[in-house]
């Protein structure tokens, strides 16, 4: 029912693997799983995430629904898994986190070899072009100069580093919870779109960001988990470089954190019908944005470039899960149906 969706993210992750590799071996550097030190390599994480995901599905709801009464567990549990976990659920949660993090790791990988493929950055470029934006003003003076430099920077610091957990999070959310499948096929393949556009943009236009390149303009900030961050970002950059460094997360153009949490938010607009939900989510995507040029993350091109990533990806994962927009743009529906389950999440 759904095999445009799920064709296109193994592709993907196929292209995303092959690409990697051959990275690899061009480079000299090995494939390495960047998150490896948590609950061990993939080959044990992922069956540890989809079995999480059971779970946290089955037990909190077994545990409300009968009131503290086990006796009512078993039954629970048997309706739960005949209604939601069906089949095509179960394809959507295995492949859908496999291909996510087969595609994930790639990136991650992919990022951490740019430096050794190419010295080239284009910092000077687009650093004039912020200039050139904002008449002769750099925007994150601008913005230091109107948000303050210290209460601003730990508030905006919160909501910056939220972002990588929240990664897995959503994918999860949507795989398992999505009440109608294509939601969560629409989600899962354009995150996986979304994170292979942003690889492509980091080789396209190589830059490592105004507050590494352009580090007077931020000292006056207050020290925060970001300033931490920061640090820890450049002395791995540096030991990739010229050490024996394992990995490297720096690239600037396109700002992949501003692309993905602009498709949270599309996509909470478009299949959540909470509307306290979707403004949450239309916040923390400006606060994202407004975070990525106070503390020198990206230049406003990189931003703008997320923007484009996200639309495309979007709408890419829509057609591909059998969503038809309407009402210009403004709300959609799938053209696929699924049984004995609501239509919307």
């Amino acid at each position: 029912m759904y095999r445009r969706a799920w064709t296109l993210l193994v592709v993907n992750a196929a292209v995303m693997g092959v690409w990697a590799a051959i990275t690899a071996w061009s480079v000299g550097r090995p494939l390495i799983d960047p998150d490896g030190s948590f609950l061990g390599p993939a080959w044990v994480r992922l069956p540890i995430l989809c079995v999480g995901a059971l779970v946290l599905d089955l037990v909190p709801r077994a545990l409300w629904i009968s009131r503290g009464r086990p006796t009512r567990w078993p039954e629970i549990v048997r309706d739960r898994w005949r209604t939601h976990w069906t089949r095509e659920r179960v394809t959507l949660v295995l492949l859908g986190i496999a291909c996510f993090y087969v595609i994930y790791v790639c990136y991650r990988n992919l990022k951490s070899f740019l430096p050794l493929v190419s010295d080239r950055t284009y910092d000077r470029e687009l650093h004039a072009l912020d200039r050139m934006l904002f008449f002769g003003h750099y925007p994150s003076s601008l913005l230091h100069d109107i948000l303050g430099t210290s209460v601003t920077a730990h508030f905006l610091s919160t909501f910056y580093l939220l972002f990588i957990p929240m990664v897995a999070i959503m994918v999860t959310v949507w795989v398992v919870w999505s009440r109608n499948l294509s939601y969560g096929w629409w989600f899962v393949t354009s995150q996986g779109i979304a994170w292979t556009l942003g690889t492509i943009s980091y080789y396209a236009l190589p830059t490592i960001g105004p507050g590494l390149e352009y580090v007077s303009l931020y000292q006056s900030l207050a020290h925060t988990g970001t300033s931490d961050l920061i640090d820890s970002l450049v002395n791995a950059r540096q030991y990739v470089r010229w050490g024996d460094g394992r990995a490297q997360t720096v690239a600037g153009f396109a700002s992949l954190h501003t692309g993905i949490a602009l498709l949270w938010a599309l996509m909470v607009q478009f299949t959540v019908q909470s509307r306290i939900v979707r403004v949450a989510f239309w916040i923390n995507f400006g606060l994202i944005v407004v975070a990525t040029i106070y503390f020198g993350w990206h230049y406003v091109a990189d931003d703008i470039a997320g923007v484009a990533i996200a639309l495309v990806s979007f709408y890419v994962g829509g057609i591909a899960s059998g969503q038809k927009f309407d009402r210009h743009g403004l709300a959609s529906h799938p053209t696929t149906t699924t049984s004995k389950v609501p239509v919307d999440s």
